[in-house]
């Protein structure tokens, strides 16, 4: 059962498909995701080193601030829908996945035409040009946010869940699994609450920089802060010292951050958001605010609505603002309690598995 798998172009749209791709795998081995992708997006570097089988494509983005230059846009879709039905002549696939970004579009465009179903993961809050523009005869749309479904327009066949987006589920921890975990940070015993602050694989300069500003001014008495400045940043940060800081590059595993984290200072990310509420962590969140289409900014309030998080913009961020937010809600238990139960909630820990089992479903409906 061969299955398109498309998205890409940034690590948003790639890892969800990703983990689905997997997750249709453990469910029935018959399964075989093929990856399509674009030839400059960070699946050129990802896709190769995974288990699957993958088609780079010289596919563009539309162009909006300078039209002019949508000649390579056309051009490449050209191209890549030629590339296709080369690809898809004597195996035929079951189904296309799309999971966003510019780099899933053509594939959806090409199994719709050729009849095949189509399944999309939209992970934001605030859905993308290629999820509005797909939805609608879509077989499947599955959702990382609920409030995502207000703004699509879909045909009465087509299943629209919100399933959740696809992480790795977290692992349970105790007490003393946590200060045992906590001491492995090199946090002495009278640090009793640790903060996490993560701003993306490259780092986050605004938020770096305020914590640069609250840490070397002094933590509270019995906070421990765990902060990955992010490989790009790592040179300018990496000096930085102060009691109970611990200061790393990047968190690989960052599963051992969040078994012991309290409170997550973060972007906007939809799937940082998705770990963060699958560990019941409440958060402090600093969209990105050159994020396409502001849709971080659109998660952060939607987190912040349903209890779990406090949206920061970024124009409001410093060291004295930072903290104020952290610092006041350590000193508020019963509201932090209340945040974390408002993140569980919204967890969706077997997300990946739930989607793959839908995407199952679908393609057997339709074969019958």
């Amino acid at each position: 059962m061969r299955i398109l798998v498309s998205g890409g172009g940034t690590g948003g749209h790639l890892y969800p498909g990703l983990a689905i791709a997997r997750a249709l795998v453990a469910l029935d081995a018959r399964v075989r995701p093929h990856f399509v992708g674009a030839l400059r997006g960070i699946e050129r570097d990802v896709l190769p080193t995974t288990e699957f089988p993958h088609t780079l494509l010289d596919l563009h983005p539309l162009y909006r601030r300078t039209p002019w230059e949508n000649w390579k846009t056309v051009r490449g879709a050209l191209s890549g829908w030629r590339v296709l039905a080369a690809l898809t002549r004597s195996d035929v696939p079951s189904a296309v996945i799309g999971t966003g970004g510019y780099a899933a579009g053509l594939a959806l465009a090409f199994g719709r035409a050729r009849g095949w179903p189509t399944v999309l993961h939209e992970c934001d809050s605030r859905p993308g040009l290629t999820t509005r523009a797909f939805a609608g005869k879509a077989t499947l749309v599955s959702l990382g946010f609920p409030e995502a479904a207000t703004t699509l327009t879909v045909a009465p066949s087509t299943h629209v869940e919100a399933l959740g987006n696809p992480i790795a589920p977290p692992f349970p921890v105790s007490l003393e699994g946590r200060a045992r975990r906590r001491a492995a940070w090199g946090f002495a015993p009278d640090v009793t609450r640790v903060v996490l602050v993560v701003g993306g694989s490259q780092g986050a300069r605004a938020i770096n920089e305020a914590v640069r500003v609250w840490a070397t001014s002094g933590l509270p008495s019995g906070v421990g802060v765990i902060w990955a400045t992010g490989r790009g940043t790592w040179d300018t940060y990496s000096s930085v010292r102060a009691e109970r800081l611990v200061v790393r590059p990047y968190l690989d595993p960052i599963t051992e951050a969040y078994a012991v984290a309290d409170l997550a200072v973060a972007r906007a990310g939809a799937m940082t958001i998705a770990e963060l509420c699958a560990w019941g962590i409440p958060s402090v969140l600093v969209p990105l605010p050159t994020a396409a289409a502001d849709h971080q900014s659109h998660n952060a309030r939607t987190l912040a609505a349903a209890g779990a998080a406090v949206h920061l913009p970024q124009r409001e961020l410093d060291g004295g603002a930072l903290r104020a937010t952290v610092e006041t809600l350590l000193g508020e238990r019963d509201t932090l309690a209340r945040m974390a139960m408002a993140a569980i909630e919204r967890g969706r820990p077997d997300a990946a598995r739930q989607i793959a089992m839908r995407i199952l479903a679908c393609v057997r409906e339709r074969a019958i």
